[in-house]
């Protein structure tokens, strides 16, 4: 299990765009169980939509890959970077609205190289909303502004 403290030490990502707040179960290089809590006051409900907050499917499938990141971190070079690369048929059974919790739930199923896939499957209440497959390459960390600069 982590808690917030233990999450931030491991990923990159902070408020208002972290979405893991909480690891419940955590085998590192291989699965990892996640919460995320909705709240009202998260920026993007301001437009999405004002009258019918519903959580952004980008946004689902960013908690999952935040997640997937997690399972990753463990055998991460310092010089590495690990990045969504592809989404694979993520579904959206029902939207996921403010006051829900998600538990998110990442496998990986596949790794070869510098790809890794992973499964992932977003419950509320024990009731599956959404599911799809991410993978993600690394790529060298110095490239990834280091070529944004020399197009310059």
């Amino acid at each position: 299990m982590m808690d917030l403290m233990e999450i931030n030490r491991r990923i990159k990502q902070r408020p208002p765009f972290q979405m893991v707040e909480r690891v419940l179960e955590f085998i590192p290089n291989e699965f990892a169980e996640g919460i995320k809590n909705v709240s009202v006051n998260e920026p993007y409900f301001m437009g999405h939509f004002p009258d019918i907050p519903v959580m952004p499917g980008v946004l689902i499938i960013e908690s999952c890959a935040q997640l997937c990141s997690l399972v990753i971190e463990e055998k991460t070079l310092e010089e590495l970077l690990y990045v969504l690369l592809k989404v694979h048929d993520f579904k959206f059974l029902k939207p996921i609205i403010p006051g829900d919790t998600l538990h998110l739930f990442v496998q990986k199923t596949r790794e070869a190289g510098t790809l890794v896939t992973f499964d992932g499957v977003v419950q509320v209440d024990g009731e599956v909303r959404a599911k799809g497959s991410m993978t993600f390459t690394a790529i060298p960390k110095n490239s990834v502004y280091k070529t944004i600069s020399e197009k310059a």
